[in-house]
């Protein structure tokens, strides 16, 4: 039995346990087991009993607000469980300090992390908060809710029923990221050549609205990634990354992303690919794999998603992932997914760039996007041996596909990212 972010052992009973309390109250709950040391060996506690009440007080006396917590005793090995659930009632401090869990460390949250635990304990998004500027005007948004909605006057009384404005609060967040004009951070842009050196494009699209600013980055991906093919009087628009990923990815990434800090969402646009990067990670409450399995859907700004999905941006919510799938159906190369603590990354691949067969794809996606691996690290992770492996990645080496590192027991691949 190993720690983990919602398991901490104690040999003992001392104060330190109480700032996992606080982590765990503020964030999906753990355990703590006392009288276990670091290796996961038990070793029991003298008095379980006793150690049950000096728990219990130190907790009642120390955190605040009180959290929810069970406490029992294991009498095979005199062990004490401490089970503490994640509240409704954040941040639960100690010492007037509100920790979480990386890993397997408890740390205490800084300063922009704490005013999240606040809005979540009143049960606010950041978006519902009031805006900074309250003199806003929105062409934009007008003349998109005229025609996809098909509302002739657009006022007040329609950026209430989209709950962007109250007669209490004036206009929220959401209305003036929304707004023609804004001061928040938007997309930063960048298209390169052979080489992360050579730079053809650079825009940073933001201070407007982020409907102006999606459309500004779809108009800039059809330059590069679109193009028209003539066969006889027929034309015939090709699309080298499909349109509805791109669009479904970058959407999504204005609509999840956290909006409290001052970072731009990141568009690389390369010759085989475009990566989107997001800032936040996944909202508390759904893992990694359900996200990406599309099965659960938290919105992290729902009055914003709400606006997007009645504009016709974006489909059914939760979808997001389902749809840039899909439009990759029947293409070799397969969008890829990278979800990490602060950040969400969409790696869209240029679907005309490879004539693959099969066995060669499953090779070229264990490539990964940047990384080299030896042969023997390759062939782990296919299904065939290493002297077809072998064959296969010269094959790729030959198409210009791939690069070799090396050579000898050094040898190594990767992909040919020009």
């Amino acid at each position: 039995m190993r720690e983990t972010k919602y398991l901490e052992f104690k040999t003992e009973i001392t104060n330190t346990f109480l700032k996992t309390v606080s982590a765990f109250a503020n964030y999906n709950g753990g355990e703590i087991i006392f009288g276990i040391n670091d290796e996961g060996t038990a070793i029991g506690m003298t008095n379980p009993v006793q150690a049950c009440l000096d728990i219990e007080n130190k907790i009642n006396d120390s955190i605040r607000p009180q959290p929810v917590y069970e406490l029992e005793v294991n009498d095979k090995d005199k062990t004490v469980h401490l089970k503490v659930y994640e509240g409704n009632s954040k941040p639960y401090t100690y010492k007037s300090k509100a920790y979480r869990r990386n890993d397997t460390a408890t740390i205490e949250v800084d300063e922009l992390e704490f005013s999240r635990l606040v809005l979540k304990g009143r049960n606010v998004n950041y978006e519902q908060l009031p805006a900074n500027e309250q003199n806003l005007t929105f062409n934009v948004l007008g003349a998109l809710v005229k025609n996809e909605i098909g509302i002739e006057v657009f006022n007040k009384d329609i950026l209430k029923t989209l709950n962007l404005y109250s007669d209490k609060e004036g206009y929220n967040i959401a209305a003036e990221l929304l707004a023609d004009k804004n001061s928040f951070c938007g997309i930063d842009l960048a298209r390169f050549g052979e080489s992360i050196s050579v730079i053809l494009k650079r825009e940073t699209i933001e201070h407007m609205s982020l409907l102006s600013e999606l459309e500004r980055a779809i108009q800039i991906y059809r330059d590069f990634y679109q193009y028209e093919k003539i066969e006889g009087i027929e034309r015939e628009k090709v699309e080298r990354i499909p349109e509805q990923a791109f669009r479904e990815a970058l959407a999504n990434g204005l609509i999840h992303r956290t909006w409290d800090v001052k970072s731009r969402i990141r568009v690389m646009m390369y010759g085989d690919r475009i990566e989107i990067i997001s800032p936040g990670g996944l909202p508390a409450g759904i893992s990694d794999e359900e996200y990406l399995k599309g099965n659960v859907s938290l919105l992290r700004n729902p009055i914003l998603a709400n606006v997007f999905y009645r504009l016709h941006i974006v489909e059914i919510l939760g979808t997001g992932i389902t749809r840039i799938r899909e439009s990759y159906r029947d293409s070799v190369v397969k969008p890829a997914f990278e979800v990490y603590e602060n950040s969400i990354k969409v790696i869209l691949p240029v679907s005309d760039a490879f004539e693959l067969t099969r066995d060669e794809a499953e090779v070229y996606k264990e490539l990964g996007i940047t990384a080299s691996k030896s042969i023997g690290e390759i062939t782990e992770r296919v299904s065939f041996g290493r002297s077809k492996v072998a064959a296969i990645l010269k094959r790729l080496a030959d198409k210009h596909y791939i690069i070799i590192q090396g050579n000898g027991r050094g040898t190594k691949y990767k992909r040919n990212c020009m």
